[in-house]
């Protein structure tokens, strides 16, 4: 019947269309915003793959003459190529030995996007609380949202501070148990610092990130190149924020490139995506489930990371994550 024909076409296309897109800009460094957007949704490629292998292996197990079993034969075993090319794109989050951690100075540090202030500030301190967290990372910080923590106690559990509240996207702030040394400032689009954190055994070099969202992609180009030079250049041990990039960016990747293990990576965690949380990203209506992973905890040669977890925070659109860390160097 010819229906068929046309519905199995329309399915064929409807997955592998999408597919072969993500698989096309997952190999570049795109620039236009729309194309940087859909990099974030690499990993959903390898379901679209398995759903158009069994369409095509479905057509050459009953197209009748050799002939027309052929061709979706060949196509079937090209799809499994491409399948078998995004799942070791993934494969890091879930293969390899994660590291000994011997006998080095514990760390744990949380990163949390506030939402321009609008997150519960008093579930951010008993999410720190609840993690012992000894480093806070908090993005998109306003005056109210922090008199709303330090009431909950904040000040008490994390006492030394550096950063600035801001209006709205703008204010990042990293709050320690620890002391913290001078802070520097980098001039990316939101604010990121650099501080080192005296551990007492160990002295760790951090730098709290916030670059631009894609939505300005020429932006987001510029603040994720500058924040691998002043990486780099400052030798950080521990780079953590919200990237408003996932692993499967170039640029994420090349500071991969540059020595840095993604924590949720080198402890095999697997997939842990971060945004959009709590039903706060609707498209045309409906809200998007928690699929992209743009909150990260990198950790350089000296650091390795024992754990991560991310955490739900009423009021923003982004997980908290926790990484538990171990400084060996």
């Amino acid at each position: 019947m010819r229906w068929r024909g046309a519905v199995w076409w329309l399915l064929l296309v409807a997955t592998l269309g999408p597919a072969l897109l993500l698989t096309a800009l997952r190999s570049t460094d795109p620039r236009p915003g729309w194309a940087v957007q859909a990099v974030a949704f690499t990993p959903l490629a390898l379901p679209l793959y398995a759903a158009a292998l069994l369409l095509l292996l479905g057509r050459a197990l009953t197209g009748g003459r050799s002939g027309r079993r052929g061709p979706a034969v060949v196509a079937a075993l090209v799809v499994l190529g491409l399948g078998g090319l995004h799942a070791w794109w993934w494969s890091p989050l879930v293969a390899g030995t994660p590291p000994d951690a011997g006998d080095g100075a514990r760390v744990t540090v949380m990163t949390a996007n506030l939402l321009k202030g609008r997150a519960d500030g008093a579930e951010v301190v008993r999410a720190a609380v609840d993690a012992d967290v000894d480093v806070l990372v908090l993005e998109e910080v306003t005056d109210d949202v922090l008199a709303d923590m330090e009431r909950a106690g904040l000040d008490e559990l994390l006492p030394e501070r550096i950063g600035e509240t801001g209006a709205s996207i703008d204010g990042t702030m990293v709050l320690s148990r620890a002391p913290l040394g001078e802070a520097t400032a980098v001039d990316t689009f939101t604010q990121t610092w650099g501080v080192e954190v005296d551990l007492g055994a160990a002295t760790v070099r951090l730098l709290a990130v916030h670059p631009a969202a894609p939505v300005d992609p020429e932006r987001w180009h510029a603040d994720l190149d500058l924040l691998r030079d002043v990486a780099r250049d400052t030798d950080a041990d521990v780079v953590v924020g919200d990237f408003n990039a996932t692993l499967d960016h170039a640029p994420m990747r090349r500071l991969l490139d540059d020595g840095y293990a993604d924590a949720a990576a080198e402890t095999n965690a697997g997939w842990q995506p971060t945004w959009p949380a709590n039903g706060l990203f609707p498209v045309l209506g409906v809200p998007l489930p928690t699929s992209v992973a743009i909150d990260h905890v990198l950790v350089g040669e000296d650091v390795l990371a024992l754990d991560t977890r991310t955490v739900e925070i009423g009021g923003t659109d982004h997980l908290a994550l926790v990484a538990d860390l171990v400084v060996v160097g």
